[in-house]
């Protein structure tokens, strides 16, 4: 499954009321650990996107949910269940460190 690229005004929809659980990846263009992260989420949301849903926020663009939602540093990773955060990273991560974390989160 794709990852989708969500925005303030379909957030509560896209990620809030998913019936599964979310990963957001919050990034900005300027932001080089964010474009190093990026191809492992999408490389991530093809093995479990049937599980997950996967979705980007641009926060150049979006300013409104990373400040709701506390993000004060970029790349930060959040993972959503039944519309509450239950994990959240900041910073770089390695491909296999968010595995852990997404096993994690969908209980393997």
């Amino acid at each position: 499954m794709a990852v989708i690229d969500v925005t303030d005004a379909s957030f509560a929809t896209d990620v809030l009321q998913a019936d599964k659980p979310v990963l957001v990846d919050y990034w900005a263009d300027w932001c080089g650990p964010c474009r190093q992260l990026s191809p492992i989420v999408d490389e991530l949301s093809k093995t479990y996107g049937d599980r997950m849903i996967f979705a980007k926020l641009d926060t150049n663009t979006n300013p409104d949910v990373p400040m709701r939602q506390g993000v004060m540093a970029l790349p930060t990773l959040q993972f959503f269940v039944a519309g509450e955060v239950v994990q959240s990273i900041q910073g770089g991560k390695t491909k296999a460190g968010l595995i852990k974390a997404i096993e994690a989160v969908l209980g393997n």
